[in-house]
């Protein structure tokens, strides 16, 4: 594999994981964000998809985002009788966002990206120092 299918294979993981993070932070900025009538469905967390892609001419596995699949883990119940969104009993459903579970995932993200980033910069500086070389 040379260093141009090495940089596109890093360059999916960048795409991928960018998405993951923008999925993640729309996930914590609707965390308290409940139906807006009584006994609704509140907003339910979103998880990214994967899998992995071959590029043939070049022979190099990178990652492709597939979908994003709402997450069917149940709703956590909370007792406000004054809440608009609070059903017959006064339960108010709230989303099942966790904000440590977010927070988790956020950072693993994060250092996939970094990884890719660093294994782009790795390439640059190879090929950088080949033509260093051939002068």
């Amino acid at each position: 594999m040379d260093l141009k299918a090495s940089v596109q294979v890093s360059a999916s993981g960048l795409r991928a994981q960018s998405l993951r993070m923008r999925i993640i932070a729309e996930n914590l900025a609707n965390a308290d964000s409940v139906a807006s009538t009584p006994g609704g469905t509140p907003y339910r967390r979103k998880v990214v998809t994967f899998e992995p892609t071959l590029d043939r001419e070049s022979g190099g596995t990178g990652v492709k985002a597939t979908s994003v699949v709402n997450d069917k883990s149940p709703f956590n119940r909370v007792y406000q009788p004054g809440n608009p969104a609070a059903d017959g009993q006064g339960y108010v459903q709230m989303p099942n966002v966790n904000g440590l579970v977010e927070a988790a995932d956020m950072k693993a993200a994060q250092r996939a990206y970094e990884a890719n980033l660093n294994a782009i910069e790795a390439a640059r500086g190879m090929t950088a120092r080949t033509l260093d070389l051939l002068k």
